[in-house]
């Protein structure tokens, strides 16, 4: 996927989560080892997102592509925001996966909350 094209989902499945009442923090929060594409809060839930684009209507094979060495990842990007933002140390947190399915003219999206821990 083109950086282009992966820009354009996560701002779009950004878009979907804030209609849904999630309030953004932080945006392609990278590391050398790793990223986390959403850190949004969920009232008092901080969620860390992974975006999924597929073009086809395939959702498991999206949510398969979140595999446990790509959580790892997650989970060890996100030990680090928490390390180096405070304020967040004491929020639960969850680890959800949204993908979006379909033409960019018309994209279904599935949003799986707590998909890994």
């Amino acid at each position: 996927m083109s950086v282009s094209l992966g820009n354009k989902t996560e701002e779009l499945a950004k878009n979907y989560l804030t209609s849904e009442g999630l309030i953004l923090v932080v945006a392609n929060f990278r590391l050398k080892f790793g990223e986390i594409d959403l850190i949004m809060l969920d009232k008092d839930i901080l969620t860390f997102v992974e975006v999924k684009y597929r073009k086809d209507n395939k959702f498991m094979e999206a949510l398969e592509t979140v595999n446990r060495a790509k959580q790892n990842k997650i989970k060890k990007v996100a030990l680090y925001f928490l390390q180096k933002n405070i304020k967040y140390q004491n929020y639960i947190c969850r680890f959800d996966v949204i993908t979006l399915c379909g033409n960019m003219d018309k994209l279904e999206f599935f949003w799986l909350k707590n998909a890994f821990y």
